[in-house]
């Protein structure tokens, strides 16, 4: 067997049935139990970008947001969406938007969750899975009287060692390969000769630290996805009479009614759900190890912040594209059974050759360029955002060790030559790699984020309770009940005494 046959074995066996129903029975469950803040609280959301404070420990809001959303969007929103239609059909969309808008809670429990048992590790803030699966459950979890919780602060390393190996070996090398295949499209360039490039400056920004992986976040993010966005509104304009059809196709192939492509329903939801969750990051954990960077009074504000950078995702980015291939008909739907249920481009890989194709159709001769560039940013900040994952969980296991600055090396150089290894290897291999990667870290996060949401729940109720009350919400974790989550105690006395001391004034003059 080679590479691509074991690579789409393993694959396979870890993206069954349980994590795609789990994904989005989970993000229901979510949902409900939280009053689905992602719908009700977009104005907090939007709020808590913009009024971020800066930090000399960790980040603003918004830093941790444009990183978490740099991790988010990425060749999953251009060259997955692709491969998702290509597999699973146009309804593969439509399940895409369910894992946005219910990942979105499952991003929100998470993040808050980082938040909450985050630590000071070397003069930064670190948190994530690692950290609040193994401290928060430690004496958060308490069924019928016993401290169930303790029993199984394991997931939390086994966490942090599936991720490291993720970020540094698994999800590097399909990033580097769209670059250096869309590169190539576009411009002739030899895809070793690129990956050789993105390899050099990425090392130039992960051996940088926190701050600069945050602040090339901040600057380079928005600016991709607003001119990702622009091209999406020239290419449906021009094509306005299609998408009615359009969308009628999403819906039908969505619930398996297409005449043609009906028989691939079962398809149709785990590419939409696989693609949805690799693009979106939501349950996967690498949002809440950005939002545990950020310095924020309360964690439900970066929670909602982070909840928010999914939509920005799903319902921008990935769309955007998904949207630009199917109005103009530039993408291939495999029939499993051989042969093709559509070929709009016969003989091309899924990826982001359908993209470029799409916008040439209105745009001739920009398409390729445009998006080329457009994955280089996306992609590669994607990429930085690994150095960011891995440096935190490298943080988690060897924390007070000697051999913490060797492994942070070690780990930085593996991602490196990873990505130099992927712009050389072919399509479904990359692919898989990623899938593997990303798979084994929503499985463990998953249980984790199930298992702690009790303490999210908490959170939120606490977070409402003072908003009604006209207050600011500062986080006093004896005050909600939540244990080991001591760091706050600090970060309340150096940063926000103004806050709880304006908070009193309030109570007090209601009571007067």
């Amino acid at each position: 067997m080679n590479m691509e046959s074991i690579t789409g074995n393993i694959s396979g066996a870890i993206w069954n049935n349980g994590l795609v129903w789990g994904s989005l029975v989970l993000g229901l469950f979510f949902t409900i139990r939280f009053g689905a803040p992602q719908v009700t609280k977009v104005r907090d959301m939007l709020r808590y970008l913009i009024k971020g404070e800066k930090s000399d420990t960790g980040t603003s809001s918004f830093q941790s947001f444009a990183m978490a959303l740099a991790g988010r969007i990425g060749t999953g929103a251009i060259a997955g969406v692709a491969t998702a239609i290509y597999s699973g059909g146009p309804g593969a969309v439509f399940w895409m938007w369910m894992i946005g808008i219910l990942g979105a809670a499952s991003a929100f429990n998470e993040s808050t969750l980082g938040q909450v048992f985050k630590e000071e590790v070397h003069g930064e803030y670190r948190g994530g899975p690692a950290f609040y699966i193994k401290e928060g459950l430690k004496r958060n979890l308490v069924i019928g009287g016993k401290n169930v919780g303790a029993r199984l602060t394991w997931l939390g390393v086994l966490f942090a060692i599936l991720a490291v190996f993720s970020k540094c070996i698994c999800e590097g090398p399909v990033q580097s390969y769209n670059i250096a295949d869309a590169t190539q499209k576009a411009f002739g360039v030899p895809m070793w000769v690129t990956g050789i490039v993105v390899t050099a400056l990425l090392a130039f920004i992960i051996f940088g630290g926190m701050r600069r992986i945050a602040t090339f976040a901040q600057w380079v993010v928005p600016f991709m996805t607003v001119g990702y966005v622009v091209v999406l509104v020239i290419v449906l304009v021009s094509n306005g009479s299609q998408i009615p059809a359009m969308f009628g196709l999403i819906f039908r192939n969505a619930f398996g009614l297409d005449p043609v492509m009906g028989g691939i329903l079962g398809s149709t939801i785990l590419w939409g759900v696989k693609r949805g969750v690799y693009s979106s990051e939501a349950g996967l954990g690498t949002g809440a190890q950005a939002a545990a960077a950020a310095e924020v009074s309360h964690p439900v504000k970066q929670g909602l912040a982070q909840a928010f950078s999914v939509y920005c995702d799903i319902i921008l980015a990935a769309t955007s594209t998904a949207l630009m291939i199917l109005v103009t008909g530039m993408y291939n739907v495999e029939n499993p059974a051989g042969g093709f249920f559509t070929q709009g481009l016969p003989g091309m890989e899924p990826g982001a050759g359908y993209t470029q194709e799409a916008v040439n159709t209105v745009l001739p001769g920009f398409g390729p360029g445009f998006v080329a560039v457009a994955l280089m940013f996306f992609a590669f900040t994607t990429i930085v955002s690994f150095g960011f994952y891995a440096d935190t969980n490298i943080a988690f296991l060897f924390k007070g060790s000697k051999w913490f600055g060797p492994a942070q090396t070690i780990g930085k150089l593996a991602l490196l030559g990873m990505v130099l290894f992927g712009s050389m290897q072919k399509n479904v291999t990359v692919w898989n790699f990623a899938d593997i990667g990303v798979g084994l870290n929503v499985w463990v996060n998953l249980i984790g984020i199930t298992l702690l949401s009790g303490v999210t729940a908490k959170m939120i109720k606490d977070y409402n309770r003072q908003r009604r009350l006209g207050l600011d919400p500062v986080f006093d974790p004896d005050e909600v009940g939540i244990h080991d989550a001591g760091l706050w105690k600090k970060i309340v006395s150096k940063k926000y005494g103004h806050l709880v001391q304006s908070n009193q004034e309030i109570l007090g003059k209601e009571t007067e």
